[in-house]
């Protein structure tokens, strides 16, 4: 096996070009059986092998900086810079992951998990370097998909003008997450697809192969040919205009034309794009035929491609539903999403609602100022982002919607815990950033009929309204939920509606010493009501009555609703899938304090970075579990 003797990208410069194909073919295997496993980002990864092989042969990191953007498409970089032997560990708790870290190797410049982002810190690193008087070359690969997001333009216009040697290699599969659209997009496919430029390619390429040494003796004035034709057939060419070189599109699996091209480009002296055509998920055929889903993947078949299903509906299956029962009565509901339809839900409102759906790429920015000016135009759009990613849109939020108040609802999947992902996807900060918003009203479902009620009210709010659930199936229904939205109140679940699944009846418990008819109150956002419905279940089983408070709304709480609850009981715990700094559980908790209660505690998130691991471990790091919730309650109930 050659794949596992590469411990450095100068093991792989050693490995005669004969053998490269069967390194390439070793990585997908590789790749496939570990994704398998573990789940992670299958197609894009398959589709970059050969030119993540052909960089590092040619540019010498971490001398020259190979940066990824998004670098979800890393995988082959790992183990080609000494992480082969650990690469089974990629996105389990402890182990690789599935992003570049700067922590993990000398051969990742960056924390990457957010699109567009590669070119602007390339230009800066490479900036740094020449003030510095460091030599090297500095890479910035980023796909078709990421140019979409107004930063990347942002940094070619800064590039440009500056006219440093900064190479950009385009990957271009025709896909972010979902299938790309957009002039951008069009553009891509009309250089990659123009028939006559493709035929004169052809027939110049096959003319300098019979020529004697034309590498030698022609070559230079072959590939300044190239180059002209294109100038002349694409004279308006989007990234000449912004003084940069383009080169290509070539083959991205051909290993040798990019080793060739990119030995080239490295001798300039100024901007260069290299164009590379590439499949996403190649030599994998459930991946190849359906990228979408192969994405972002959770363990599957590796026979088939098959994912396992689960019975209970998830928060994004439930948005997903409702959303189109809304819109089936109210043609004024439009869907909104920045290159992730099937990850939001939003696919299926596109298949039935076509002419009201807008895929507006990677640019979260727009998807909200665009919706607002859809909401200014009478309608009532509905956008559907990671939390994560919305973290990008804040300012469009507070000047483009909030301050004229007009009736967009922005939907946050991925809000609170999000597993295996890492870091740069936790959805633990929209609480915090978006409650000091004025005109805003957030909403925190715990349920499959909480959602179901809160997207309703939504659509008839007439007001912006946030509405954030988890990466996560529903709860339990619970009757408590069936009741109708009241602005800023949430919903009272009595502890008898658990006892049924515990068989437990209080009075036949037998009491221990000083613990008679004791009761706390658990206050919780709806992402953290599977985990308390555990903790309550475990206090039952120690004779301690426990309720719950779900906070329907996390912003203009009815905080003299909940005291009328909370002040008759033992104690009382604020639990919130968010940072404790700046989140709603703090401010109940102060709240409470102002009112003379003093029993209370927080369980919130730490103000700090969550690495990756399974929802239960991400929780145990963080002391979120259901036993550290009990144990809380527990300590404030027979605190002296």
């Amino acid at each position: 096996m050659l794949l596992s003797k590469i411990k450095s990208p100068e093991d792989l410069k050693k490995v005669p070009k004969e053998q490269l194909p069967q390194v390439a073919a070793e990585m997908r295997k590789k790749i496939i059986e570990v994704v398998g496993k573990n789940g992670g980002h299958l197609a894009s990864n398959l589709g970059v092998v050969e030119l993540s092989i052909a960089l590092h042969r040619v540019f010498s990191s971490p001398d020259d900086a190979i940066i990824f953007d998004v670098s979800h498409q890393s995988y082959a970089h790992k183990m080609i810079t000494g992480r082969y032997d650990q690469f089974d560990t990629i996105r389990l708790h402890g182990g690789l992951s599935g992003f570049t870290r700067r922590t993990e190797s000398k051969h990742d410049f960056f924390d990457n998990g957010h699109s567009s982002t590669s070119i602007s810190q390339a230009i800066g690193l490479l900036t740094a370097w020449e003030l510095e008087g460091k030599k090297g070359k500095v890479v910035a690969v980023i796909g078709d998909g990421a140019l979409t997001g107004g930063m990347a333009l942002e940094a070619m216009n800064h590039a440009g003008q500056l006219g440093k040697n900064l190479i950009v290699v385009l990957n271009d599969n025709q896909m972010s997450i979902s299938k790309n659209t957009g002039s951008i997009s069009n553009y891509l496919s009309h250089i990659t697809m123009s028939p006559f430029y493709q035929k004169s390619r052809t027939f110049i390429d096959t003319l300098v192969s019979k020529l004697p040494s034309s590498e030698k003796h022609v070559g230079k004035f072959i590939y300044r040919f190239k180059r002209a034709l294109k100038g002349f057939l694409l004279s308006d060419s989007f990234f000449s205009d912004l003084a940069f070189e383009y080169a290509g599109p070539l083959d991205g699996h051909n290993i040798k034309e990019m080793e060739k091209v990119f030995n080239r480009v490295k001798k300039l002296n100024h901007p260069v794009v290299v164009h590379v055509i590439t499949k996403k998920g190649k030599g994998y055929s459930p991946a190849e035929n359906d990228p979408a889903t192969f994405h972002g993947i959770g363990p599957f078949l590796m026979s088939d491609g098959k994912v396992e299903k689960f019975d209970n509906l998830s928060f994004t299956e439930c948005f997903s539903n409702t959303l189109l029962k809304i819109a089936e009565k109210n043609t004024k509901i439009a869907g909104i999403t920045a290159a992730m339809s099937k990850g939001t839900g939003l696919d299926t409102f596109a298949r039935k609602y076509p002419e009201r759906f807008f895929d507006v790429g990677i640019a979260e920015e727009h998807a909200v100022t665009f919706a607002a000016g859809l909401a200014a135009g009478g309608m009532i759009p509905v956008v559907a982002i990671y939390s994560t990613f919305i973290q990008r849109a804040v300012d469009q939020i507070i000047h483009d919607v909030a301050l004229p108040a007009l009736p967009v609802i922005i939907c946050l999947d991925r809000a609170g815990i999000v597993p295996n992902d890492g870091e740069t996807h936790q959805g633990l900060f929209d609480i915090a950033l978006l409650r000091p918003v004025p005109n805003i009203s957030i909403l925190s479902p715990a349920t499959v009929r909480d959602l179901e009620l809160s997207l309703n009210w939504a659509a008839g709010a007439g007001k912006p309204v946030v509405i954030r659930y988890p990466k996560l199936t529903c709860p339990t229904e619970l009757k408590a939920f069936d009741k109708e939205i009241e602005e800023g109140k949430g919903v009272f679940v009595s502890c008898e509606e658990f006892a049924p699944a515990l068989s437990v009846n209080f009075e036949d418990v037998p009491s221990r010493e000083n613990k008679h008819s004791e009761k706390v109150l658990f206050v919780t956002t709806g992402g953290m009501f599977a985990e308390v419905i555990q903790a309550c279940r475990t206090l039952m089983m120690e004779n301690v009555k426990a309720d719950i408070y779900s906070l329907r709304f996390v912003k203009d709480t009815d905080c003299d609703h909940i005291y009328s609850i909370g002040k008759d009981y033992s104690a009382v715990v604020f639990v919130e899938d968010g940072v404790k700094t700046g989140g709603v559980a703090e401010a109940l908790e102060t709240d409470f304090l102002k009112r003379g209660y003093t029993k209370t505690a927080v369980k919130a998130f730490p103000q700090k970075f969550l690495p990756q691991g399974n929802r239960s471990q991400i929780c145990d790091d963080a002391e979120m579990n259901p036993r550290k919730l009990a144990e809380c309650a527990m300590e404030l109930v027979y605190k002296k």
